[in-house]
């Protein structure tokens, strides 16, 4: 018994040294491997980018809704009758155009009609007069009484009342005629006409005639915050403050200044009502769009990075900063973002290289190197 044992354990220390001779080369290559130090630590990809110092508008961004300078409903001043309509629905006009005519008979023959009361008065005018000289020179002869003498002057003042009363009714109906030729007061465009030729109108109707508003220059009306109503002060003051109102979904804008700010601040909002007036030349702005707009107050030099190098954490806001292939942790503070930057307000001096993809594969102290670009990129 003791003898197979001790063949068994003879047998399997050979078998271990036979595969222990196969296997040297692997073993005593790992040992080399060893013995000349540790393994070379992974080096990540990643895009850097410049922090730069620039000039970067102070703005701030609101909803506004575009409202015309003028706006004017044509309603008839008169009981009369559409005679023609002389415009295209929606057309544009240009002040001083013929828009509707009404019916004037009636008005040209009272016009008439005063014309002869005036010249009718103005012959009994002129019988006073001649019997006031009469008079006169009859009481110098003591051929009549001083009685006579002043009827007639008297006879002469009245008529003189009666003859501007009847300009004066002659002048007036001669405007109402004026109210049945009706023009544009200003350049702009016109609604639909919700009257027809034939159609009765009178100054009781509650439908206009017709709609005109005022296409350029136009307002865009928008709140902002109290905190920014010291600002655009200042800056309305210099000259410095500049409004954009975009069409949401179009790249199309209109650029304009601040024209007013009204005069409190609502109280259950705290935000102030701001109206700047755009040229809107091109009409991009129509009346009663909503429109995104852009309040920039002022300029000021500031460091700029892409927002997408800024990273979070319980510290708050950090960049990577890259210098000799090492990739540092940063804190920085962000003041306000802008245009897909965010503006640095303390941490960064400007031009360090900086980290905007590929943080999550670093920690302080790792090492990077940048991407090759594609071609074309």
């Amino acid at each position: 018994m003791k003898k197979r044992n001790l063949v068994l354990t003879v047998a399997i220390l050979g078998i271990a040294a036979g595969a222990a001779y196969m296997t040297r080369a692997s073993w005593m290559a790992g040992g080399a491997a060893t013995a000349q130090g540790t393994p070379r630590p992974r080096v990540v990809s990643v895009d850097l980018a410049k922090a730069e110092r620039k000039s970067v508008p102070v703005d701030v961004d609101a909803i506004g809704t575009v409202t015309p300078i003028s706006s004017v409903a044509l309603k008839s001043r008169l009981e009369t009758t559409i005679v023609s309509v002389h415009f295209e629905d929606g057309a544009k006009v240009n002040e001083g155009d013929l828009l509707f005519m009404l019916d004037a008979r009636q008005i040209d023959a009272q016009i008439e009609q005063a014309v002869g009361v005036l010249a009718r008065d103005q012959a009994q005018f002129e019988g006073a007069q001649r019997d006031l000289r009469r008079y006169t020179e009859l009481v110098g002869k003591g051929a009549t009484t001083q009685v006579n003498l002043d009827n007639a002057k008297t006879q002469s003042d009245v008529l003189i009342g009666t003859i501007k009363a009847d300009q004066f009714a002659l002048e007036n109906l001669r405007v109402q005629k004026s109210y049945t030729v009706i023009r544009a007061p200003f350049a702009g465009r016109i609604s639909a006409a919700n009257v027809k030729v034939g159609n009765f109108v009178r100054p009781a109707d509650t439908q206009p005639l017709a709609v005109i508003n005022q296409m350029a220059p136009v307002y865009v009306t928008f709140a902002i915050p109290q905190r920014a109503l010291v600002d655009l002060r200042d800056a309305m003051g210099k000259g410095d403050s500049k409004v954009i109102a975009t069409i949401p979904g179009h790249q199309r804008s209109e650029s304009g200044k601040v024209a007013m700010v009204e005069n409190a601040v609502d109280a259950t909002t705290g935000m102030v009502t701001v109206r700047g007036i755009m040229n809107n030349a091109s009409e991009t702005l129509w009346p009663g769009t909503i429109v995104q707009t852009k309040l920039i107050i002022r300029s000021e030099d500031a460091v700029v990075v892409p927002t997408v190098a800024v990273q979070r954490s319980q510290n708050g806001n950090f960049v990577f900063v890259v210098k000799d292939g090492v990739a540092k942790v940063q804190p920085v503070k962000v003041d306000r973002t802008f245009q897909g930057s965010s503006v640095i307000s303390d941490g960064l001096a400007g031009d360090e290289s900086i980290v905007v993809d590929g943080q999550l594969l670093l920690s302080e102290g790792s090492r990077v190197e940048q991407r090759a670009r594609k071609a074309g990129a």
